[in-house]
């Protein structure tokens, strides 16, 4: 349960940090308060998983995958929403991102 409570907590880094870029592009100040107020509530929602998600799994592990979560979740987004580039090498240090976290669910220890 502990890993799908950090897999939850990496997609609502995901999307603090699209709501954060939205907000930037976003010209009027009705549409950027509701960036800012999906920014501040995926924030929230995001510390929070990660908190409870820390409560069965070491720190550093929970840390390193939630944060490569949000950073292949946030590279996807770019690269598929905000035209960014989708390079071989790009996406060739994406996959080995992946691959270690992937790799650090499977040798993390469960607290009990």
């Amino acid at each position: 349960m502990a890993w799908i409570i950090l897999i939850f907590a990496g997609l609502f880094e995901v999307g603090f940090t699209t709501c954060l870029s939205k907000a930037k592009e976003t010209s009027g100040s009705n549409l950027y308060a509701w960036w800012m107020a999906g920014f501040f509530f995926s924030l929230g929602c995001s510390m929070f998983l990660l908190y409870r998600a820390t409560q069965l799994l070491p720190m550093g592990t929970a840390y390193a995958v939630w944060t490569g979560i949000g950073a292949v979740g946030t590279v996807l987004i770019g690269i598929f929403f905000f035209k960014e580039s989708a390079s071989f090498w790009r996406l060739f240090f994406l996959f080995t991102l992946i691959s270690s976290i992937i790799g650090l669910k499977y040798v993390a220890p469960q607290l009990n």
